[in-house]
């Protein structure tokens, strides 16, 4: 768990709309200092990975840049910020979710995860934006059993998560990167279009993908939060509904438990009932995108993946600890 004291300002952007164009008089990755900027990054033209110390930057193409976090909450905590000079708004595109997904790929750890937080799901600052950090233990919506729905034409396998407190899809396979990412990404973007707030937790090196669309922030706005979660101050964006918490008050950090967790998680969560809607919506879109060709594919079991000797290895041998007892987990501590 991390204490975190934010930089950059409150909110500049109403909650509940996730579409909202950008406002360049308030806070945006332009106006970060170049100290800040590490490197840029771009999809290679023959498939090959290239690494050039002295390259310089391409402002007049308007370069996908990697910056570091000011407010990190993990080791190696980075945002992606896609073609930064078009002032793109916090809203996900076609383009911009294959360059994360490569992103996820080129790192070749499955301990570097990317997220994204819609506005409405707690993103802080209208400019589009991906985040990455390092942590070397599964979060616990990595571990949650899945039920598998649906195989698309494209190769691409959804499953439903089970016995997790927020109700979601995961999605992997594809028979190529960019059906993959084109698939999630017109989910993504039907949501928008519907103003449905949402998470992305881009984890496997880009291998699977979380989509989880949340409410949290409009049970607030209607006082159906219990003033006890209120009083925390968490804020439950893409890390922390997957399961790595940032408490910000010591009595929360002292008093963290999985009960705990799971209390603000389940708030967070779409009822049954809207998730089942909100799918037909997700499902609408992707399958125009497959030529209405879509594979049912319903097993009587639960899919859930074992880890790897490797990963338990590197598990055991990470300085975190992770506290993940029981079903459904949903607490890392470290």
């Amino acid at each position: 768990m991390r204490g975190v004291t934010l930089r950059r300002g409150q909110l500049s952007f109403r909650v509940d709309k996730v579409l909202q164009p950008f406002d360049g008089n308030k806070f945006n990755f332009t106006k970060v200092g170049q100290e800040e900027v590490l490197f840029q990054f771009e999809a290679s033209e023959d498939g090959e990975v290239q690494f050039f110390p002295d390259a310089a930057i391409d402002t007049e193409n308007s370069p996908t840049v990697v910056a570091i976090n000011v407010s990190p909450i993990e080791y190696g905590h980075v945002l992606l910020i896609p073609r930064i000079l078009e002032c793109l708004p916090q809203r996900i595109d076609r383009e911009s979710f294959l360059l994360a997904l490569y992103m996820a790929a080129e790192a070749g750890n499955p301990y570097f995860r990317l997220g994204y937080n819609s506005l409405g799901a707690f993103a802080t600052i209208n400019h589009l934006h991906f985040q990455a950090y390092y942590l070397a233990v599964p979060f616990p919506i990595e571990k949650a059993a899945t039920k598998k729905i649906t195989t698309l034409k494209d190769g691409v396998v959804i499953s439903e998560l089970l016995n997790y407190p927020v109700r979601g899809l995961v999605f992997e396979g594809g028979n190529t990167v960019q059906d993959f990412a084109n698939t999630v990404s017109d989910a993504c973007i039907r949501l928008q279009e519907k103003n449905i707030p949402y998470n992305v937790l881009i984890s496997d090196c880009g291998k699977r993908i979380f989509l989880l669309p949340q409410c949290y922030a409009e049970k607030q706005a209607l006082g159906e939060v219990s003033l006890e979660l209120l009083d925390t101050q968490v804020n439950p964006a893409v890390w922390e509904i997957s399961g790595h918490m940032v408490l910000k008050r010591r009595k929360d950090y002292e008093e963290a438990s999985e009960e705990n967790a799971c209390r603000l998680l389940v708030e967070v969560s779409l009822s049954d009932e809207r998730f089942q809607e909100v799918n037909a919506l997700i499902f609408e879109a992707i399958s125009s995108g497959n030529n209405g060709d879509v594979v049912q594919h319903l097993p009587e079991e639960p899919d859930v993946e074992a880890q790897s000797p490797e990963e338990e290895d590197a598990i055991n041998r990470s300085s975190h600890q992770s506290v993940v007892a029981g079903a459904p987990e949903c607490l890392v501590l470290q």
